[in-house]
């Protein structure tokens, strides 16, 4: 129905013609060296580009660099990633980015000051979560609701309609994944068994399957 909806509205035809989406590459730090120096010297070979940019940290091959330039990516201008590439390489631990994800990243949040103040709160958060800091909540929250943010000032508002519990979230080591795992080997001997036998062989099958584990 949204399909639908979004052909009918379309005033022109051009607008639901999406362009190629091209990910972000180990070549795409060292685009503008490789912009000027084309254009500078033409004819200068891909192996002396190669050595460049590997002097200037490049940790990729020469397939990659040739393919590249092939795709005329060192002379076109990028287009601006989508708003969800943008949230997932926010979600993404920093460490864990690429080099030119974390380039594009830069570029976005160095012309947008409230997304770049979103993203500081939202790895604040993260660090909470995966290092049990829950004394520090309290700290976040009254950050994040000084600020102009209001999505995020309304997630901090929720989180105090249940504050106890979420501190103890960040904190305490426990979790009830054991319990969902057990939840799920369930339902999938269930799928298994649907339409084949009765309850109390499901029962006994699920008692076996957890005893073995």
């Amino acid at each position: 129905m949204n399909t639908v909806k979004k052909y009918a509205r379309a005033p022109r035809f051009e607008q639901l013609i999406g362009g190629a989406k091209r990910d972000t590459t180990l070549v795409d730090p060292f685009r503008d060296h490789l912009r000027s120096r084309r254009a500078a010297e033409p004819g200068v070979p891909v192996q002396t580009l190669l050595k460049e940019i590997k002097s200037m940290g490049y940790q990729g091959g020469s397939t990659l660099l040739y393919r590249y330039l092939g795709q005329g990516r060192a002379e076109a201008a990028q287009p601006p990633p989508s708003a969800r590439r943008v949230a997932i390489w926010i979600m993404t631990d920093p460490a864990h980015l690429s080099a030119g994800r974390a380039v594009r990243l830069q570029e976005v949040l160095d012309g947008c000051l409230e997304l770049k103040q979103a993203t500081e709160h939202v790895r604040t958060f993260a660090d909470l979560l995966t290092q049990r800091q829950g004394h520090r909540l309290d700290e976040w929250i009254n950050e994040v609701r000084a600020s102009e943010l209001r999505p995020l000032r309304s997630f901090a508002e929720g989180l105090l309609i249940d504050h106890d519990a979420v501190v103890a979230g960040l904190t305490l080591p426990y979790s009830n994944g054991p319990t969902e795992g057990v939840i799920n080997k369930v339902k999938s001997l269930k799928r298994q068994m649907y339409g084949r036998a009765g309850l109390a062989l499901h029962r006994k099958r699920i008692l076996l399957t957890i005893a073995r584990n």
